[in-house]
């Protein structure tokens, strides 16, 4: 008798050891995906980080609305960098290893990436990077970062060719800021403009928050130039370009990064006008055709958004756009690697190609953690801002 109770004890302890083992992957299943969301919703780089915040979160509502990703809900951890590369970097570390996220997105500014990514990648998390900077992209020192953002290359490489082969002008003042991001990427544009014979007659670094401009901009002028290109995400820099540019007088092409044509600039400028004669890189997925229509998949992503907006969309969309395929990017991902297993989702994006979503068509490859096709980049006429998007510029 007591042999039989011993035997029942020990197959009661077995069944109830086997039960806490089987648990926790039950759990796996149906814990939430926590995805980190690292954006500089305040300070001087904010513009951008606000309107892909409502990308973010209105595609982890969808997701959510539907059900999740094969029955799990996305948890969005949200931390404000506030453009700050130390917070960046304390927030990446907390969320790798005290929030323990499985998927991060951003930092939304390169500076802040630059500083942040090698963080994740030592931790083995797979990232959707936010940031142009072309360094923030190595299959082998960071292999599962992915980019979803055109590069600074393919922004420069735009800007500089409708520069010298449309407007057919070669005497340039390249002005940037002090971050990371605008002295990488003036160092880039200035190589990237050698490499056509073409050296800039002017170039400064300025501070984003600097607010007499008329020594740069006049220098400038002094120098010669035929055209200023700027290489700053920060608005109220790019408003004192223009508007010192305006008040001086001199009516020269402003060519540049894409926030040159964002509605922050229009609030800036003294008066409309200043506006007139500005370029910028931008996206054939946001560029209004003759007809005065968007593509298919922009127009209907606008139109699920504008209830949410008051009716009106008053970012330039392209952020909202390339925020919630971030998002949608993480769910083909998890969807064709069946798990949010780290490596299998790094397999998964790697043999990604032809993904259409809203910002662009996406494909990557074991060599490759770019995204964004070379094609897809246009340039755009700043003051033509309509529902979240431009007219092509003149000549193309």
């Amino acid at each position: 008798m007591r042999a039989k109770l011993a035997r029942r004890s020990v197959l009661g302890l077995s069944l109830m050891l086997g039960a806490s083992f089987i648990a926790p992957a039950w759990a796996d299943d149906a814990k939430p995906i926590r995805i980190g969301w690292l954006s500089s919703l305040t300070g001087p780089l904010s513009s951008a980080a606000i309107a892909e915040n409502i990308g973010v979160q209105f595609a982890v509502d969808e997701i959510n609305a539907a059900g999740g990703i094969d029955g799990r809900k996305l948890e969005l951890v949200t931390r404000d960098t506030m453009g700050d590369p130390t917070k960046a970097v304390n927030f990446a570390q907390q969320l790798a290893f005290n929030e323990k996220v499985d998927f991060v997105i951003g930092p939304v500014n390169s500076g802040e990436s630059l500083a942040a990514t090698p963080i994740l990648a030592r931790a083995g998390i797979p990232q959707i990077v936010i940031g142009t900077v072309d360094e923030l992209t190595n299959p082998k020192l960071y292999p599962r970062a992915f980019r979803a953002i055109a590069t600074n290359s393919q922004w420069v490489k735009g800007a500089n060719d409708y520069v010298l082969d449309k407007l057919k002008l070669n005497k340039i003042a390249i002005i940037g800021d002090t971050t990371g991001y605008g002295t990488a990427t003036v160092k880039q544009a200035e190589a990237m403009l050698k490499e056509r014979g073409v050296t800039p007659v002017y170039s400064v670094l300025i501070d984003a928050n600097k607010a007499d401009l008329t020594d740069e901009i006049g220098k400038a002028k002094a120098a010669g130039a035929e055209v200023i290109m700027t290489w700053s995400a920060a608005t109220g820099l790019l408003g004192r370009i223009l508007n010192t540019r305006g008040e001086m007088g001199w009516d020269v092409p402003v060519v540049g990064h894409p926030a040159l044509m964002g509605t922050p600039i229009r609030d800036l400028l003294n008066k409309p006008e200043y506006w007139d004669n500005t370029y910028a890189s931008g996206y054939a997925s946001m560029t209004i055709d003759e007809n005065g229509k968007f593509p298919e998949r922009t127009q209907q992503l606008m139109d699920a958004v504008k209830p949410k907006l008051g009716g009106k969309i008053d970012f330039t969309f392209w952020w909202i756009a390339l925020g919630y395929d971030a998002v949608k990017i993480l769910e083909h991902a998890i969807k064709k690697a069946g798990s949010t297993d780290p490596a299998a989702v790094q397999k998964a994006l790697e043999e990604t190609q032809g993904l259409e979503l809203v910002y662009t068509t996406y494909s990557w490859g074991p060599d490759d953690r770019n995204g964004f096709p070379d094609e897809d980049i246009v340039i755009n006429l700043a003051n033509t801002f309509t529902d979240g998007g431009f007219k092509k510029a003149p000549h193309q």
